[in-house]
């Protein structure tokens, strides 16, 4: 890797450390500077404006975070209702890139960006879109393969566990402790059990 890609990477994965832990709009191209130990030449030769930067890491860090973690994890189990038990476990109690006090990153930056940046919702949306389309994939050759039953709807399926998950991401993020996963958790595996 070239010293420029290299910098450019250090000012991404500073920015986003700083981001995740203190909101964009409250994050100042400063704070990135003083973060990085670069000087304001070298963070404009690599983004013209902090929304630049801010889609950069929505694309390069946020977005290959999530499809590690979210996507993979749904192809490589057979049972499609461990997979996406194991997944939501593995995102509340065991991923190291999340952190109970900060919440979701992906979500953060929707509800923070999302009104204000067109380009921030259509960078989210499409990550949110891929997610999706994975996991009702998932759940739809889990029918086929029957693991689920023929009846259930892949489609709510996926929005109620996606919408769950954010929903619980809060309530961790509010109590600054990964205890408050746990009923979440428990009462998911009832309801996926109820879909064989």
């Amino acid at each position: 890797m070239k010293k420029s890609e290299i910098t450019r990477l250090t000012i991404l994965q500073k920015a986003f450390e700083l981001i995740y832990t203190n909101g964009y709009q409250t994050t100042s191209i400063d704070d990135i500077i003083a973060t990085t130990q670069l000087t304001k030449g070298a963070f404009y030769y690599h983004f013209k404006t902090k929304d630049e930067m801010g889609l950069a890491i929505i694309n390069e860090i946020l977005k290959p975070s999530l499809t590690k973690s979210f996507i993979e994890s749904l192809k490589n189990e057979q049972n499609p209702l461990d997979a996406i038990y194991n997944l939501m476990d593995n995102l509340l109690m065991k991923n190291a890139f999340l952190k109970v006090e900060y919440g979701c990153p992906a979500s953060n930056f929707t509800q923070e960006m999302t009104p204000w940046n067109e380009n921030f919702t259509k960078a989210l949306n499409e990550i949110t879109k891929q997610c999706t389309k994975v996991m009702i994939t998932t759940i739809e050759k889990g029918k086929e393969n029957g693991f689920i039953g023929k009846e259930v709807n892949a489609k709510q399926v996926t929005i109620f566990v996606m919408s769950s998950y954010w929903g619980i991401r809060n309530f961790g993020k509010l109590d600054n402790n990964n205890k408050a996963y746990l009923p979440y958790l428990r009462q998911l595996k009832i309801y996926l059990n109820s879909l064989k």
